[in-house]
């Protein structure tokens, strides 16, 4: 039975690479980091039926000593490092916690695996936010960085290093520069799950309109089951290496407005309105992959469609507000 390593285990990433994972017949092994709400961090894990079935250990990326120990107590096959400061609007107002989890948490992971389990294959999770200001009308993995956030920035040191530790250690490291992927598990702050939990508002009667930054970004968004699988693929390669992860589309936020006001039989210019203070300092105005290589190299393509995405997060988030009204 191979072991899995995850940090980031209760986020939305960790919870379906969990469920992937189990059902390959891995011992799942994350990392749990104490917190006040440490009574609800396993809520992902649980709907998705499989919390009973991961180990949870103490720890945190801060802390090298706590990686060490926990890769030498679990001797695991494969490291997925997910844990971040992910929301991007966040770093902006806490730019050294970010830098500090998601570019120096990585290091130290990185380092504990050098130290303590070298021939552990690692994955790092990188993001097309590195992407930024784009340099190509479609980004692959020849496309120059240009991050326009300190959690840009953040995962940028955080890639370059997984890389550093590659050619200089001669780990088996790899980073999925992994583009927009949501699903009903998505945080309620990132856009698309605070659109469909705004729709399910309004449509249940508990709201009336739903606030929104620039509506005019756009972003290649897939499903978070489909892009867990990438990142398996690629620690299952002989070579490790870096793949963008995308759909190849890109659509609007206000497009994706009509998809999930639409669904649940609704316009959406009778519910949303714009606000200046939820603007980005400095946006992202699109992002679209070019996924050519994860493609060719690993056998790896999207499954779920933007439209199914949002239905299905819009019926989630419906059954979510109809359960809590029943209690």
């Amino acid at each position: 039975m191979p072991t899995a390593f995850i940090t980031g285990i209760t986020g939305q990433d960790g919870a379906y690479l969990s469920r992937l994972l189990l059902g390959k017949g891995y011992r799942v092994v994350g990392l749990l980091r104490r917190s006040a709400s440490s009574d609800v961090v396993g809520e992902r894990l649980r709907w998705l039926g499989v919390l009973d079935q991961v180990e949870l250990v103490d720890g945190n990326l801060t802390d090298l000593s706590s990686l060490i120990r926990i890769l030498q107590a679990c001797r695991p096959d494969e490291v997925y490092n997910l844990a971040a400061q992910s929301f991007v609007m966040s770093s902006w107002q806490q730019p050294l916690l970010t830098g500090t989890v998601t570019g120096l948490g990585c290091a130290n992971l990185l380092e504990a695996v050098r130290i303590a389990a070298p021939e552990t294959r690692f994955y790092q999770a990188s993001s097309s936010e590195m992407f930024g200001k784009i340099q190509e009308e479609r980004q692959s993995e020849r496309t120059p960085f240009y991050p326009r956030s300190p959690y840009g920035a953040a995962k940028l040191y955080a890639h370059w290093m997984t890389v550093n530790y590659r050619e200089s250690f001669g780990l088996h490291a790899s980073s999925g520069i992994l583009f927009n992927h949501e699903s009903p598990l998505r945080g309620i702050e990132f856009v698309t799950r605070k659109i469909t939990d705004g729709v399910a508002r309004i449509k249940l009667g508990l709201a009336r309109e739903l606030s929104l930054g620039n509506m005019n970004a756009r972003r290649d968004w897939g499903h978070a089951a489909d892009f867990v699988d990438a990142m398996w693929r690629m620690l299952q390669q002989d070579k490790a290496d870096d793949y963008v992860v995308g759909t190849g589309r890109t659509v609007t936020i206000l497009d994706f407005c009509r998809l999930a006001f639409g669904y649940a039989g609704l316009n959406y210019e009778d519910h949303v309105v714009t606000r200046q203070d939820l603007m980005r300092p400095a946006e992202v105005e699109v992002l679209q992959a070019d996924a050519t290589k994860a493609r060719e190299r690993l056998g790896w393509q999207a499954t779920v469609t933007l439209e199914q995405l949002a239905a299905e997060m819009v019926e989630a988030d419906l059954a979510r507000h109809r359960r809590r009204a029943r209690d």
